[in-house]
Formats: structure tokens, sequence, C-alpha cells
């Protein structure tokens, strides 16, 4: 290990890790950053696949942002955000509502998509609070979902292995069966889906309306789920419901939003507009902690009235509407119309399909491919006709991420899904390696030991 290495595990606690496997796999300290390029301090490159968690849209050490950066330096940095603004936070709130869903109009600001998800249920719940509908007290939510990490955002998740330990803590949340386009129990395919496991949320939404505040959905793909991606059907068909039983819908655009599924948020997809939108990861470009959450006029104004009345809206986070982010989100979007980059992406995206098509068609443990806009994933499966999935205590997808490492790729596997989420200045030399890497790792883990899991 090198003295960064060393001081590293003696005095960091790392997120969303089991601190013994580094141990055997010490954290990889990076030096720098260009594009879709990391590059540690003993010199090894590394291809960011991920956008190191997403959020990296335009690759890191952009030249445009970096200049914003330097501008709004200058000026402020940030300013304290209840009774002041600054010019960057008022420029990104009316440019935002003018490309989000039609009817999304008020800003609220935070700096993570954690808070923003728990500025959402509080908002839904308090808002019915004060239009006397006192028992809407509860939230609905999908199976497998996953929508932060706080005791909030974790109540409305779904995946054991972030929120099983806190459930004495967590909140009395409706699930509702997912979509499964790989495993659906109707027959379908993604490409000729009408949406009928929609059903069993309409008998939620009719058994438990009264009670519920909100429904929260992460539109069209579950993320943390392993990219399970679905039909923009179920969310028409969710949007229509949500009006007839009079319950919010909250849309956690925190991971897809910003170009990510093709569309500039994942919502268009279905040309809907929720009632609550959730923004975080790409909107800052992977510079600056932000997040904002976008509301309904009518929400906005059950919370308008004189501060006795206690109707105001009392939620704050110290670096909401931070200058420097807010700068930076502004190029971002100006890198966004400039650079045509959502038509530009469908290129890419298409090239990357593809490829890994291609590739797939002749891996015995590659069971689906499936892709919207800039996302591609791969589940490995141990038998593709069966479906049937390894064991989770094999790891499989994290003993190809190491092996990928050594090939210079970041993968950053859910489970047993592999997928490509890269930074959209990617060019096509480097999709071609990304996809010639990932699947000589596969190969390189599971055709060597295909006596061992049989």
């Amino acid at each position: 290990m090198n003295e960064f290495q060393i001081k590293d595990l003696k005095y960091i606690w790392h997120p969303c890790s089991q601190m013994k496997d580094y141990e055997e796999l010490p954290p990889i300290v990076i030096d720098r950053g260009k594009g879709c390029y990391l590059y540690d301090v003993e010199g090894n490159s590394y291809l960011d696949c991920i956008s190191s968690w997403w959020t990296n849209i335009f690759g890191h050490s952009n030249d445009r942002i970096n200049r914003a950066v330097k501008k709004q330096l200058e000026e402020i940095e940030h300013v304290i955000f209840a009774h002041f603004s600054n010019k960057p936070a008022v420029e990104l709130a009316e440019r935002l509502t003018s490309i989000v869903p039609e009817g999304l109009k008020k800003v609220f600001f935070s700096d993570n998509g954690s808070s923003a998800v728990e500025i959402a249920l509080k908002m839904s719940f308090q808002y019915h609070q004060q239009t006397g509908k006192t028992k809407k007290v509860r939230f609905a939510a999908l199976e497998d979902a996953y929508h932060g990490e706080t005791l909030g955002a974790l109540s409305v998740g779904d995946l054991d292995l972030y929120s099983n330990i806190y459930k004495p803590l967590l909140l009395n949340t409706l699930r509702v069966e997912s979509p499964d386009c790989y495993r659906c129990k109707y027959g379908r395919k993604r490409s000729n889906c009408n949406a009928e496991c929609f059903e069993a949320m309409e008998e939620a939404l009719e058994k438990h309306h009264e009670e519920l505040s909100a429904i929260i959905v992460e539109p069209m793909v579950q993320g943390a789920a392993g990219m399970k991606i679905y039909s923009p059907v179920y969310l028409k068909k969710l949007r229509k419901a949500c009006d007839f039983y009079d319950v919010h819908l909250i849309a956690d655009e925190i991971a897809v939003g910003f170009g990510r599924t093709g569309e500039m948020f994942a919502c268009n997809h279905a040309d809907i507009t929720p009632d609550i939108m959730c923004l975080s990861k790409g909107i800052s470009a992977g510079y600056m902690p932000m997040s904002v959450v976008m509301t309904k006029e009518n929400i906005y104004n059950a919370f308008y009235d004189e501060f006795s009345t206690l109707k105001a809206f009392v939620h704050s986070h110290t670096y909401a509407g931070n200058a420097m982010a807010c700068a930076i989100a502004c190029e971002s979007l100006n890198i966004f119309k400039e650079e045509n980059i959502i038509e530009n992406n469908k290129i890419k995206s298409k090239f990357i399909g593809e490829l890994t098509e291609e590739r797939a068609r002749s891996n015995s443990f590659v069971g689906d491919v499936r892709q919207l806009g800039m996302i591609t994933a791969l589940e490995l499966v141990k038998d593709k006709n069966t479906k049937e999935k390894f064991n989770w205590k094999q790891r499989i997808g994290y003993e190809i991420y190491k092996i990928a490492l050594r090939k210079g790729l970041l993968l950053r596997p859910i489970g047993d899904v592999l997928y490509f989420m890269p930074p959209y200045v990617i060019e096509k030399k480097d999709m071609q390696y990304m996809v010639d890497k990932c699947f000589e790792s596969i190969d390189e883990y599971l055709g060597k030991r295909m006596k061992h899991f049989f």
C-alpha cells in the first residue's frame, strides 16, 4: 500500500462498504481526472463507466464548468438562503421551471438526494394536514425501491441491505409490487408492455387512498434494484390513478434526471407531470453537492400565509441555494443546449447498446441486456433459460468488479447487475473499450469457475 492508502484506512470510514474488504483491495486514491478518465496516485487510469455514482455527466475537470467555477468564486461562494438569495440561484430556478414537466413552478433548494426525498415527503404530509385531509398520514412506494439513506428516505425504500437493521425506526410505508419486465409474470416483453402489472397499484390505491399522502417512485428505472427498466405506460396509469384518488405523485428523478434516460427527465417518456419532483446528482455535474425539490403552485400556496398560522415550511439546510453549485448547474444547462447533448446521446446510446447486445448473445451468463438512454445494464444469471439468479453470497458482481479495475474500468456493479452510465462526453473508442473490457472481465471470472457454480 502507498502512504495515502495507509492513512486513508487509518482515518476514513467509507460509505456503502464493508471495510474489511479494504484489507484485500485498498482504496484507490485518485490524483486527478479528465473527461471519462480517472488517474490514481500511482499513475493507473480508469474509465469511469458510472460517472462516479451517476453525477459527472460532462466528465471530470470539464473546461467550461471549470471556468464557471472560477468566475463565481470571484463573486460570492455562499450566503445564507433564509431571507437572502443570490443571482445564480435565481437564474437556475427560472431556467429549471422552463425545462421540467409543465406545471412544476416552485423550487426548494437543498444539498443532496436523500434530503430532497425527506423534503418531498414532509411537503406532501404537511400540505394534506393544512388542507383538512388529516387522515392522509402514510406513503406508498414500490418494492425494491431506493430513495436514499436518511430515515424518511429509508422508510420509502425497500432494499434490506440498506434498511433492514433500522426497521424499528422507520415509517409504516405501504409496499406495492413493482414492475419487473425481465421476469414479467404476464409474459410481456418491454417492447409491447401495457403495464398489466399496474393492477397491484390500482388495488392498493383503491383500498388505502384515504390514508395515503403520496406515492413515491423512481420514474422508468429502479436504479439500486439493478437498473430495472419499466414501461412509460405504468407512469401514465399511475398519474391518472393519483389524480382520481387525490394522492400526490412524487417523482424521484435524482438518478435519472438531466438526460440520463434519453429525455431531459424520465417523466417526459410518459408525458406526465408529478406533483413533486426530486432532482440531484447530475444537476451540478458532479462538482458540488446539490438538490432541488420542485412542486406545483397549489402545494406552494397551501403554505402561503401569515407566519403566525404556522403554515410555513420550516425546513432548512445550511448549504441550500449555494451560489457555487447554482452557477455550475447553470453552466451545465448551457452545455445541454449549446452542445445538443440529448440528441448526441441518442447516437452514443445506440452504439453502446449494439456493442453490448452483440457480445451478450454469445455469453452464457448474460441473461438480460436492458437499456434506456445512457443507461445500459447486464444481468448475470446462472441459467439464461430459467433466469435463475446466483447466490448473492458468491458476490459475482464484486469479483468481476475487481478484475475490471485491473483492466482499467470502474464498474461498481449492483449485485449481479453490471451497468454502464458513462459521462456524456464519452467517445466511440472509449465505448468500445468499456464494453470489451467488461465482457473480458465476465469471461475471466465466470468462465474459469463454471464448475464451481454448478
